[in-house]
């Protein structure tokens, strides 16, 4: 199972959940103060995802490696690539 159909199963049964709950599909015995919290629940459910969601980002950019290696590696492809482009009659700039 594809990391998209998993995410798509747990909003489909989020979602379901909170359907049959709103509509009193299912006989669950809540009161006033439960309905109306049920009823902003999927609004507290995104802005918490959000939240998550900037603060794994946040954590990301913050712990981001430098490939020092790599950037020195990729420099001397260039210079090789430079070279080779010369030997064949390409003026660089």
């Amino acid at each position: 199972m594809t990391k998209l159909l998993q995410w798509l199963l747990g909003v489909g049964l989020l979602l379901g959940t909170w359907a049959c709950l709103v509509w009193d599909l299912v006989p669950a015995q809540l009161t006033p103060q439960w309905k109306e919290v049920v009823w902003v629940a999927p609004m507290y459910l995104l802005m918490s995802f959000a939240c998550y969601s900037l603060a794994t980002i946040g954590y990301r950019v913050a712990t981001f490696n430098d490939c020092e290696d790599a950037a020195k590696e990729l420099q001397q492809e260039i210079e090789e690539a430079r070279r080779d482009l010369a030997k064949k009659g390409l003026k660089l700039s």
